[in-house]
């Protein structure tokens, strides 16, 4: 895969978590999404229509904040921050295999934010 193409994955993740988890735009997610769309977090499941349905159940308060993000052949990771996720601000890792320039596949890694005053190292979890 060419450094060309590693950033046109980049570049539609990116987009896509904006669209989708910023914006809350749903109407293009059967061009952003495969129909076989795998999901590995365990609370939604396989396929694209969950994640039209992950939105529309957000509550109002609901804001994602998207940070650096990194593309390594087909994958794309995004660390991020989500308020309103649960009771509590979670910082998380999205990792998603792209395909053909659509979304195949979505991994997580999520943990619930420590402010950096409480942390041994006095640095924030998400920022720099």
């Amino acid at each position: 895969m060419t450094i060309l193409q590693q950033e046109s994955n980049r570049k539609l993740v990116t987009d896509v978590m904006r669209k989708v988890f910023v914006e809350r735009d749903v109407a293009h997610i059967d061009r952003w999404f495969s129909p076989a769309y795998v999901q590995h977090n365990p609370a939604i499941p396989d396929g694209r229509d969950a994640i039209a349905k992950l939105v529309a159940a957000l509550p109002a308060e609901f804001s994602y904040e998207m940070g650096m993000s990194i593309a390594e052949g087909d994958l794309v990771m995004v660390h991020g921050r989500y308020v309103g996720w649960e009771s509590t601000p979670v910082i998380a890792v999205d990792i998603f295999r792209v395909e053909n320039g659509v979304l195949v596949e979505h991994w997580d890694v999520m943990q619930t934010e420590v402010p950096a005053g409480e942390t041994r190292s006095g640095n924030a979890m998400f920022g720099r």
